[in-house]
């Protein structure tokens, strides 16, 4: 599939986030339900479409020229109807460089991680795992693998973390779902692998005890 995507976009080497969540979502993971808006299209032309989704929503800025949609206030959250939905969307694409909007159903809470795969210098194509939010910013718990990864090596890897206990379950709370959990971090290795792609991110990925959902990603080719 990721040879086929390539194909398709031959040429290119940056994609904005809803078509590299359309390629995830071909390979069987879950992402968000959502509808993305072009620039200087009127938000009236995807009505049908909108019409299908459930409100809370979120609205995300998409460029491949931003490489972070918070630094730039690109991310609205909790939209509750379509005047805010309107509202939302008008100002987002005011941001310099947006070359469109991103509007999704919000995802239920779960535990946040982060995935990502990256070519090295010294040691080639690597897989990075550990755990979103306070616990990548201010603690750094993240841990690395020589992809491409197996089954085994991957729940290794999972298990190098300081906060695994988080995942198995803590103060009462179910453990998450480890199958689908080790199955993208599988296949990302796999796509770090194959040398055709420079940088993968996937940030977050929001966990549950049964499932897990790819909540933004980024990738860029050789």
């Amino acid at each position: 599939m990721l040879k086929e995507f390539i194909e398709k976009n031959r040429g290119r080497k940056v994609f904005l986030e809803h078509e590299v969540k359309g390629l995830f979502k071909t390979m069987g993971f879950s992402v968000p339900d959502g509808i993305f808006i072009p620039k200087d299209t009127h938000l009236s032309a995807f009505s049908l479409q909108l019409s299908a989704l459930s409100y809370p929503l979120a609205a995300k800025v998409s460029s491949t020229k931003i490489t972070s949609k918070s630094d730039v206030k690109g991310i609205r959250r909790g939209i509750k109807n379509e005047d805010e939905l309107n509202n939302a969307v008008s100002e987002l694409m005011q941001i310099e460089h947006a070359e469109g909007v991103l509007v999704e159903e919000m995802a239920p809470l779960g535990l946040e991680v982060i995935i990502g795969g990256i070519i090295d210098g010294q040691f080639g194509p690597i897989v990075m795992f550990g755990l979103g939010g306070v616990f990548v910013e201010l603690f750094k718990d993240v841990a690395f693998g020589l992809a491409p990864l197996s089954k085994d090596d991957a729940l290794w890897l999972i298990r190098q973390i300081k906060g695994y206990r988080l995942l198995e379950g803590y103060r009462g709370n179910p453990p998450v779902d480890f199958d689908v959990l080790i199955n993208i971090i599988v296949s990302v290795s796999e796509m770090i692998a194959t040398n055709l792609i420079k940088e993968i991110d996937l940030n977050p990925v929001a966990l549950y005890p049964k499932g897990a959902m790819i909540l933004d990603i980024k990738m860029l080719m050789i």
